[in-house]
């Protein structure tokens, strides 16, 4: 055991600790990955944001890593009631579209939309907003979801979730 929970402790919540140190110790050997999966049960916050930066990227430096973790971020991740891991679920659905069996993407989608609808985080309604908008480009029904929360969205006071929003209907084809 590495001990990457206290490892990724401490510190300046928006700092990345050993964050990357310990995604080039998992890209050096994969059989680290489930240790530092199983920091997202931390009960320390900043331990489950650290977590998700470094999900995000191993998923960019070595996607094939992440892949048999997709079921427990669908199941288990998305329970978790914190912005960071939200935002990164976006991220790494995106990301991970091509790997995803058509259940598992319908279960990203519905776990996405309740993001849409219940967040209030700037960074999980831009991202959550930029993955549903390019999946809805091959799905007429999420579209046909999404254009009135992008409508609704753009009445948010924050320019950059307003923005984001408009930008995102003009890429709808409805």
């Amino acid at each position: 055991m590495k001990n990457f929970e206290d490892r990724l402790k401490g510190g300046h919540p928006n700092s990345l600790g050993s964050t990357i140190e310990i995604v080039e110790e998992v890209l050096a050997d994969y059989k680290l990955f489930d240790e530092l999966f199983n920091c997202y049960f931390s009960e320390d916050e900043t331990v489950r944001l650290r977590t998700s930066n470094a999900m995000k990227r191993i998923c960019k430096a070595q996607k094939m890593i992440v892949v048999p973790y997709i079921d427990l971020f669908l199941n288990k991740i998305s329970s978790i009631n914190q912005a960071s891991t939200q935002w990164t679920l976006a991220q790494l659905f995106n990301s991970l579209e091509k790997e995803m069996s058509p259940i598992q993407i319908k279960k990203a989608k519905k776990i996405l939309k309740n993001n849409l609808i219940n967040s209030n985080d700037w960074i999980v309604l831009s991202q959550t907003i930029e993955t549903l908008t390019k999946w809805s480009s091959t799905d007429l029904e999420l579209q046909s979801w999404l254009k009135p929360e992008l409508e609704r969205l753009t009445l948010d006071k924050r320019k950059s979730v307003s923005n984001k929003a408009l930008k995102s209907i003009k890429k709808l084809k409805l």
